[in-house]
């Protein structure tokens, strides 16, 4: 006799869903696919040398440690080089405010396990990225979408979603995963002064900071809250709740990430950990702070800035030859993704399964709006391909967008 599993599974399941994006990554495992479609890192700049050289000496220093159970919070040293790095930006903290964990999606996850009930309202951008959606979607989270342009969220049209009672403020400053766009400075100052005088906190998702290519360093969110609250003092005062990662670095299969929050709110953290995984790998840890210690990191993320920015360059290069006149796309100053716009009519879904079969992927835009729109809309990835590999699979996708737009009456 059969078990109807169906009936089950908790309620919460049926508001989850498969990735859009992990589902497109199985196309990677074709050789003959250009995949535009996932955030991958690029693998020739993993320091794989120093990350052998680390695995060494951890297991010959520290060997019984790493491999034995350890803290929730996380390896004290590698917590402690967090907030020196985190000192840099004008924002003091100390160990007892950073929570490692398995990983930014498990951060997420924590944070809506901590905050959201169920019909609880979340304001983000639109498009917003897919892996928070998918985390908070478990919990039961609505979504107030606001706007976003080149320069960010539109934060002029913020307030009226704070009059709802918002949980909390999700944004993602710099080089925003979908759409590559940075929230410019006046946006930051406005975003923390409406945030403070309606008492709604703000998530600060910073995965790509250190992946700037042009422009200067904007001040974070967290910084600009500190500042504005003390009034010149830079003490970390904690509306803002500030994630950021290893896995753009480093390499995404450390899954490694952080959580910066008042002591509070990573005490509860803590707990959430603890019920989850008990804590994030000893050895990973270890091994992270072996290889970026004494400045490692600093030298290294040159080389990645140096990678990337030629990979965005070619891309744009490229888009501005090969794409019809009516397509539009972001041209963003760091991170891995930029934004394509066909005209309103036009399905990326639709264009998806011609380029797929002309061996060229990306991910269609509707996924990252959580209140829907965004089908004519498309993210493209420039990290993970080499310049080669960008110029054939631009003058594909080029040619696809061609065809497409022509059949839907343009020319």
């Amino acid at each position: 006799m059969q078990t109807p599993w169906e009936y089950r599974f908790a309620h919460r399941m049926q508001k989850m869903g498969s990735s859009v994006i992990r589902e497109l990554l199985k196309l990677t495992e074709q050789p003959d696919i250009i995949s535009f479609g996932g955030g991958l890192p690029a693998p020739e700049v993993f320091p794989v040398k120093e990350f052998q050289e680390a695995c060494n000496r951890v297991l010959t220093e520290h060997g019984a440690q790493a491999l034995q159970y350890s803290t929730t919070e996380g390896y004290r040293p590698l917590r402690e080089m967090i907030a020196r790095h985190t000192e840099r930006y004008k924002v003091s903290v100390n160990p007892d405010n950073i929570l490692i964990t398995s990983g930014s999606q498990q951060a997420l996850d924590f944070l809506g396990r901590l905050f959201i009930n169920r019909g609880d309202f979340i304001v983000v951008e639109s498009p917003t990225y897919l892996g928070a959606l998918q985390a908070w979607n478990a919990y039961g989270a609505q979504y107030i979408s606001v706007p976003a342009d080149k320069d960010g969220m539109i934060v002029d049209e913020l307030e009226a979603a704070l009059r709802v009672g918002p949980k909390f403020i999700y944004v993602l400053p710099n080089f925003q995963n979908p759409s590559g766009s940075t929230l410019n400075l006046e946006r930051r100052r406005r975003l923390v002064a409406l945030a403070d005088q309606y008492g709604v906190p703000i998530i600060e998702d910073d995965p790509y900071g250190q992946l700037r290519y042009d422009g200067e360093h904007l001040p974070s969110v967290v910084y600009l809250d500190a500042q504005y609250r003390n009034d010149g003092d830079h003490e970390y005062t904690g509306n803002v709740i500030y994630l950021s990662t290893f896995s753009k670095l480093l390499a995404p299969g450390l899954r490694l990430a952080w959580v910066v929050a008042p002591q509070k709110v990573i005490q509860k953290l803590v707990m959430t950990k603890q019920a989850a995984d008990l804590h994030t790998s000893s050895f990973n840890q270890q091994v992270a702070y072996e290889v970026g210690k004494g400045g490692f990191l600093d030298e290294h993320v040159k080389v990645i800035r140096s990678t990337y920015k030629e990979r965005r360059d070619v891309m744009l290069e490229m888009m501005d030859e090969m794409f019809p006149a009516e397509m539009r796309w972001t041209r963003p100053q760091g991170g891995m993704f930029l934004w394509g716009m066909m005209p309103e009519g036009v399905d990326a879904a639709e264009v998806l399964k011609i380029a797929i079969e002309r061996k060229v992927a990306f991910v269609p835009g509707a996924a990252f709006h959580p209140n829907g729109g965004g089908n004519n809309t498309m993210r493209i990835n420039f990290s993970y391909s080499s310049p080669e590999l960008i110029r054939e699979g631009i003058t594909r996708l080029g040619a696809t967008l061609k065809e497409v737009l022509k059949k839907n009456g343009y020319h």
